[in-house]
């Protein structure tokens, strides 16, 4: 059945079905300047690596603009961690070469300032690449490629560094698959016992070093481990319900660049959407939630530690989760629906009245925060841009090119426009898809 809700508008109390509502919404992000203001404001705050001072300068920006955006007071939510602070890093190649290169975060840093081992390159470094290297991948450094991100054949690098980890690798390579002198970063392990130095380095790096298989090569990574505290950040905006729906989006970025496309344009079309329903919330069967997460580069941190310190009382209170990563660097966006039971209906019921549609996947992909509200059973989805277009500007996703050029205006406004519809329909659809027990959830999640 598709929802065809009567909300009251504004003081004038006139009735109007959702789809007339949403034209207003809509009318309201296409002709404001305020997004584009607001996506140079937190790119000029630098990349917002978790515990820099572009990570708290965006954090103060981002705090008294959601205040004036939700017209709600902003809630602070402390996020205690294991801090890390990037060291230099490189690679030195028999022929005595030194190959620059990026230290994953949180790697621990090298023996001794220095790992010598021998080089085995394991190509995209998926479960058959390991399985025909073998005993060869022990005590050896791997070398693995970097992969387009948001595609459905994607391996992702955590789980290429845990495999290679378990066969006995000493040290971690990842190369970036395209040209350019790009090198990538990205997450790996957390620097615990067991844990290998890991760093990423550029596609012409990476064929240096594959020259070199088979031979002894000597791997330096540096870095600090410190406790530190971020921030999470959280305006609400009541419904007649008990019940809300959290619209998020994650903060913090990685240093080589601005994170323009990763995370900037998911924070601002978020805000976007939730200014241009700041006075209609009042009225909705569900309230709305601007939920802004940080350290989610690092394993999704700071949504796992909201979700884990909430009673089951407050937990009971998250209708859905409807968040927002990465949805500018090209036109088309995706809803990964990751399985969860009717979410992908409900995507449908939610965009067809005013004419709008996104493509859906509904594997499940633990790649952003709505991967930790499945797994507590609350329905959810991420709405990204490039979904398997690996020419698409996503490609410079964890790499120094990730900048504001990236993403164009419209990109900005057509995911405002997309993430309004859908927390309209989250705020008022009668068949919104209901939670699961968390031990289905994390069903839901283990595929």
């Amino acid at each position: 059945m598709e929802y065809c809700a009567q909300l009251q508008c504004g003081d004038q109390g006139q009735s109007m079905d959702a789809a007339e509502m949403l034209g207003t919404v809509m009318g309201r992000i296409w002709t404001s300047r305020r997004i584009m203001q607001d996506f140079s404001a937190l790119c000029a705050c630098g990349g917002r690596f978790a515990g820099t001072e572009s990570e708290a300068r965006a954090r103060e920006f981002l705090a008294d603009r959601m205040a004036e955006a939700t017209g709600a007071t902003v809630l602070r939510e402390p996020v205690p961690y294991r801090g890390w602070t990037r060291g230099p890093a490189s690679i030195l190649l028999p022929s005595g070469r030194n190959l620059p290169a990026l230290g994953l975060v949180r790697t621990p840093k090298t023996p001794s300032q220095r790992l010598t081992a021998r080089l085995v390159d394991l190509g995209r470094g998926s479960a058959d690449d390991l399985a025909r290297a073998g005993d060869a991948i022990c005590g050896a450094i791997a070398l693995v490629r970097h992969e387009f991100m948001m595609g459905t054949s994607h391996v992702h690098r955590r789980w290429k560094y845990d495999a290679v980890r378990a066969a006995g690798a000493r040290g971690f390579v990842i190369a970036y698959h395209q040209p350019g002198g790009l090198a990538v970063t990205g997450s790996s392990g957390d620097g615990s016992a067991g844990h290998i130095p890991a760093v990423g380095v550029s596609h012409e790096a990476g064929s240096a070093l594959s020259a070199c298989a088979g031979q002894e090569v000597t791997l330096h990574s540096s870095g600090r481990f410190d406790d530190a505290v971020a921030e999470n950040l959280f305006a609400t905006m009541p419904g007649t319900g008990a019940t809300r729906v959290v619209l998020s989006a994650h903060y913090d970025g990685h240093d080589p660049a601005a994170s323009a496309i990763d995370n900037a344009s998911g924070v601002v079309a978020a805000m976007a959407a939730a200014e241009a329903l700041r006075d209609i919330v009042s009225e909705l069967p569900r309230g709305l939630e601007l939920a802004l997460f940080t350290v989610e580069e690092w394993a999704l941190i700071g949504s796992r530690l909201h979700l884990e310190t909430l009673d089951l009382p407050a937990r009971a209170e998250l209708a859905f989760n409807l968040n927002l990563d990465s949805v500018g660097g090209d036109a088309a966006l995706t809803a990964v629906t990751g399985g969860f039971p009717g979410v992908a209906e409900f995507v449908g019921r939610a965009l067809r009245p005013v004419g709008l549609a996104v493509g859906l996947h509904h594997g499940f992909m633990a790649n952003s925060d709505h991967a930790n509200f499945v797994r507590h059973g609350i329905p959810a989805l991420r709405l990204c841009a490039g979904f398997d277009k690996p020419d698409s500007h996503l490609r410079f996703l964890l790499t120094a090119a990730d900048t504001p050029d990236k993403v164009h205006p419209h990109e900005l406004k057509t995911a405002a426009c997309v993430a309004a519809a859908l927390a309209l329909a989250a705020c008022t659809d009668p068949e919104l898809p209901p939670p699961v027990p968390p031990e289905a959830g994390r069903r839901i999640a283990a595929g």
